[in-house]
Order: structure tokens, then C-alpha cells, then sequence
């Protein structure tokens, strides 16, 4: 079954987060190893990372993610912009080593009207010479994340996964983390079992449904197809309740972290959680 959690926070230290999380009775959780909205962040000294891990093993939370900062585009045009993305990214995956985590989450960036085809290829260039530099032998792992397909966005149709992957030099660097809301934005009907599993056949015909090693669990605030990124608390927005108990209960994603990112926070988190365990078990 898969494992359920949410993004907690980090704040006082990234040592903090095991602890936040076992609070709402979280059995996995995705973080911000670094300021989201911010090109620069304080350096994790190795007395933290250890208190981390320390934290970590103590707490049996896990499968862990971490989620890169909003501001990183690999896929634009301006090259003042490009530098310091690729200078964040970098550091993301730096960090992401340090503190033994081994998933990266981010969004495959916009193309700013360049058009699909160019952002794809530029997205996929600046990603390989972001790994080689940083962690070529590493064991972090870069999920990319289906988007809604706002704006200029990337991401946002499985095909696109799958072509960055497919022109990507490390391929077997790469995964995929999957926002239950963002896809239903984009157009994939997953309401109902027969939706479900026709979504995931999807997926799988794509990319694979091996490349997923991850999941967002979130409800949508806008409706199928719009396109628009809101999410909703699990089962009060248009997706309800019947595709989270299709997802979580599936064997598929044995395993697997499931992480809400819905508005609720953490006192919500703590209920979605129950009800989330609730449709695993039944």
C-alpha cells in the first residue's frame, strides 16, 4: 500500500521535519531543503545533516522527497535567469545528498512562449548538465511533476514526460511524481475507477508506469480540463473521494510516498490523514 503523508515544514532547522510529521501521524513526507521563494539559502552544516538523519531513522518516517524551489526554470531563454536556476538546482541536489534524500521533486519549468518542442529540448539539456555537475554518481533521483499546464508551463500532458526522458542522456536518473490535482486540471478524468484506471493505463503507455516513484495527493478547486493549479482538501473539491480510494489502496504503488499539499495544513493534514488510512483500509 502506498505510504501517506504531507509537506511539512522545516522551520528552525530541516532537523525539525521528522518530528513535524510524526506529529500529524504521517508515514512519509516531502520538505523545502531550502527557501522556496528565495535564489539563495543558508548552507546545511554538516552538525544539521547529522541531526537530521539522527531525527530521520528515529522517527520511521520515510520514503522522503524534497520538493525544489518555485523559481527554478531549466527551460528558459534568458540567460541571466537560466544561470542562477541551474546554480539553485544544483544546489537542491547538493543538499538532497547531504541529507541522504532520495527523491528531488520539480516542475519541468516554462517555455515563456518559445514554444513546447524548444522548452522540452532546453529543459532536458540544462537537467543532464545540472546532474552531471552535481551528483553524477549519486543516489538522488530528480521526479519530474505533472503540472496543470498553466501558463507556459511544461509538463502537463504525459507525452512531454515522456520526451524529456526520452532525450535525456540519464535516463535512468529520472522519474516521475505524479499531483493527482494537476493532472485532473490538465485533462485526465480520473472521477471514477473506470477514469482511474484508464488514466494510469495512459501513464503507463507514456513513460511507464515503473518511472513513478512518487505522489502528491490533492483534491482540485478547478474543474476537469481547465488548466488552472488550486487544490482543494481531499474529497471538497471536483475530484471527491473515489479516485483517493482507488490510489491509495493500489498495489502498484507499494510503497510509495503520497503526500498532501492540500490548504488544510497541519491540523488538517492530521484528519486527511486518518481519512486517507481509512480508504486504504477498506
Amino acid at each position: 500500500m502506498m505510504k501517506l503523508g504531507a509537506h511539512v515544514s522545516t522551520s528552525g532547522g530541516v532537523h525539525n521535519a521528522p518530528a513535524n510529521a510524526v506529529e500529524i501521524g504521517a508515514e512519509c513526507m516531502q520538505i523545502f531543503s531550502r527557501s522556496q521563494n528565495r535564489w539563495t539559502s543558508k548552507a546545511i552544516s554538516d552538525q544539521v545533516a547529522a541531526q537530521y538523519r539522527e531525527a530521520l531513522a528515529s522517527s520511521g518516517v520515510g520514503p522522503v522527497m524534497s520538493h525544489d524551489s518555485y523559481l527554478i526554470n531549466l527551460a528558459t531563454e534568458d540567460e541571466e535567469k537560466l544561470a542562477k536556476s541551474r546554480t539553485a538546482f544544483n544546489d537542491e541536489l547538493h543538499r538532497a545528498g547531504l541529507l541522504g534524500i532520495p527523491y528531488v521533486v520539480m516542475h519541468p519549468g516554462s517555455h515563456l512562449g518559445a514554444g513546447v518542442e524548444v522548452g522540452l529540448q532546453r529543459f532536458t539539456e540544462q537537467l543532464d548538465r545540472c546532474i552531471e555537475e552535481t551528483v553524477p554518481d549519486g543516489d538522488v533521483q530528480v521526479l519530474l511533476e505533472t503540472t496543470a499546464g498553466q501558463g507556459t508551463n511544461l509538463g502537463f500532458e504525459f507525452s512531454q514526460l515522456r520526451d524529456i526522458i526520452g532525450q535525456s542522456r540519464l535516463p535512468d536518473r529520472l522519474g516521475v511524481c505524479v499531483d493527482t490535482c494537476h493532472i485532473f486540471a490538465a485533462g485526465y478524468d480520473l472521477r471514477t475507477r473506470e477514469g482511474y484506471e484508464e488514466t494510469v493505463e495512459k501513464m503507463d503507455q507514456a513513460f511507464g508506469v515503473d518511472r513513478i516513484r512518487g505522489w502528491h495527493v490533492n483534491d482540485s478547486k478547478k474543474d476537469l480540463g481547465t488548466r488552472v493549479d488550486r487544490h482543494a482538501d481531499i474529497g471538497e473539491g471536483f475530484l471527491g473521494l473515489e479516485p483517493f480510494r482507488c490510489l491509495v489502496a493500489d498495489e502498484r504503488w507499494d510503497g510509495q510516498p503520497g503526500c498532501l499539499e492540500t490548504p488544510a495544513g497541519p491540523e488538517g493534514w492530521a484528519e486527511q490523514l486518518v481519512l486517507l488510512r481509512g480508504l486504504r483500509e477498506s
